[in-house]
Formats: C-alpha cells, sequence, structure tokens
C-alpha cells in the first residue's frame, strides 16, 4: 500500500527554522505570525515549516509545543531530537531501509518511490525535504538509550536491592486443592479433614 510521506514547498530554511527555535522563546502556540516575528522566516512558502513541525512530533494538532519540542532548545539533545522526530515522520523508509538517512541521492529516490508510489516530480520533493531535514539531526545520538532512562533503570535495580531483591527469579507457587469428601462422613469428620488442611498451609 502507497504510503505518504511529508515535504516542503521550499525547504532552505529548514536549517535556519531549528537554530532559530534553538534561542528563541519558546511560543504558546507555533503561529505564522511567530514564525515572521520572532524566528524570521517571512516567505509565503515556508508556512508550511508549521505543519512540518507538527508531522516530526514538535508541535501538536493545536500547533502547542510538546514535550518534544523542549529538546529542540537544549543543545545537547536537539539534533537527537530531531532525528527521532524524522524516524517518525518517515517511518514507512526506515521500515523498507532502517539506514534509510545514509543513502545516497539515487538511492533515498528510489526507496521513496517504492513506498510511496509517487510521480517523479513529488517523488524528488520529498527527497529534498528529507535530505533536509536528515542534515539536522544526530541519528547515531538517537540510537542510543536515553540517559533519564538509564539513570530511571538504576535507581530501580538499587530500590529491588535495598529491599533484598537481587534480580534473581521470584518463584510464585499457586495450589489447586480437589478434596473428595466421604458422602457417609459426619459433620466431625468434614471439620477435622478441614483443620488438617489448615494447620498444614498455616
Amino acid at each position: 500500500m502507497a504510503q505518504t510521506l511529508p515535504y516542503l514547498p521550499s525547504y532552505k530554511n529548514v536549517g535556519k527554522l531549528f537554530e532559530k527555535i534553538l534561542t528563541a522563546q519558546k511560543p504558546d502556540a507555533f503561529t505564522h505570525a511567530y514564525l515572521r516575528d520572532t524566528i524570521g522566516i517571512t516567505g509565503t512558502n515556508d508556512r508550511a515549516l508549521i505543519s512540518f513541525l507538527r508531522s516530526l512530533g514538535f508541535l501538536d494538532a493545536a500547533n502547542r509545543p510538546t514535550a518534544a519540542y523542549d529538546l529542540l532548545k537544549n543543545p545537547t539533545k536537539a539534533k537527537a531530537a530531531i532525528a527521532a522526530g524524522v524516524r517518525t515522520a518517515y517511518a514507512p523508509l526506515f521500515k523498507a531501509n532502517e539506514k534509510a538517512d545514509e543513502l545516497a541521492t539515487d538511492a533515498l529516490k528510489g526507496l521513496i518511490a517504492q513506498v510511496t508510489g509517487s510521480d517523479k516530480d513529488m517523488v524528488n520533493r520529498i527527497a529534498v525535504t528529507f535530505s533536509a531535514i536528515v542534515k539536522q539531526g544526530d541519528f547515531a545520538e538517537a540510537a542510543k538509550p536515553s540517559k533519564d532512562l538509564e539513570t530511571k533503570d538504576e535507581d530501580q535495580s538499587h530500590d529491588k536491592e535495598k529491599n533484598g531483591d537481587k534480580g534473581g527469579l521470584r518463584p510464585e507457587f499457586h495450589y489447586n486443592i480437589q478434596i473428595h469428601l466421604p458422602g457417609n462422613g459426619t459433620e466431625e469428620t468434614y471439620l477435622n479433614i478441614f483443620n488438617a488442611l489448615r494447620r498444614t498451609f498455616k
């Protein structure tokens, strides 16, 4: 089944977009006015950068910055965040080739044509957009486990050891007991049986 992939009518300001996001104050909503007045990108075609940010997961449906947007404000995490956004927005490409970000131009266009079934013009638009955003990301860094996650795992491991759990197997046994009571037994007989069971598993 053909897939739809994001593209921009103009990709020349992709680098500038992320540079300005890094230094500008985060908006309540990423509007055309904010793009023009604060980010300093004024072209009509560049308005598509806002929907592009949505496709990358940096804005929600109302164009409000998401938690991923916050990472764009951190110079040590921004490039990895961009790479993660690219993997999400262009998931069909990476599903077809997990090294899509490393492909040469002709190979990339062939992959896009394969995934989307688009004509030559659309394939070119997607390819140049993809190449432009890939340059902004750090895919090697994005593939590493999150430090926050590692710290959380270490804390959980420490808590387990503190509580006497060394991380080994924790066998749990469940008993299903069937009792066949004699049909001619007295009440005393039944009580003795149940009392014996109670003492056994006490």
